[in-house]
């Protein structure tokens, strides 16, 4: 028998609070980190294809990392160096467990024409499976960026509710 209650409802969710706590009525998520192993060519990636701003820069010689603030980049200091360096796992293969990033564009198919011109790798293109009108890249360390733009993924997720 199907629940009368939406499923976002803690009744349909085990472990969820129906009322979160007073003290974190100011929390917000700020950053989301992901390794590189080389920042020139991630700087190039995250400026350039997807066009953001490098609003910070903090270095930690002693501590050997840089910080690189784009809204959710972090770089770990001495891979780029480092001919060994194979990568940090990218969350999408076994084990799994980070999954991906999202960027909001204003037309899907278009970001997309655009990325292909870039020569940048895609995962999904907005046609390929079930879920059509968005796609997912990935960035030069293998970590997966999903592409969507609001008038598509409104209707994907009406679809899901």
């Amino acid at each position: 028998m199907a629940s009368s209650e939406p499923k976002e409802s803690p009744s349909n969710n085990p472990g969820l609070h129906s009322e979160p706590d007073e003290a974190t009525s100011s929390y917000f998520l700020q950053q989301t980190m992901l390794r590189v192993k080389d920042p020139k060519i991630s700087l190039d990636f995250y400026s350039r294809v997807l066009g953001m701003k490098l609003l910070k820069r903090l270095d930690f010689p002693e501590m050997k990392f840089s910080l690189y603030f784009m809204g959710y980049e972090v770089n770990n200091w001495g891979t780029e160096s480092d001919p060994e360096f194979k990568g940090y796992h990218n969350g999408n293969s076994e084990p799994r467990g980070f999954g991906h990033i999202g960027i909001t564009v204003d037309d899907t198919y278009k970001a997309c024409e655009r990325f292909e011109r870039l020569g940048v790798e895609f995962v999904k293109k907005p046609d390929d499976g079930k879920m059509k009108g968005l796609a997912f890249i990935k960035d030069p360390d293998g970590y997966w960026i999903e592409i969507f733009d609001l008038s598509r993924i409104g209707q994907i997720t009406a679809n899901a509710s």
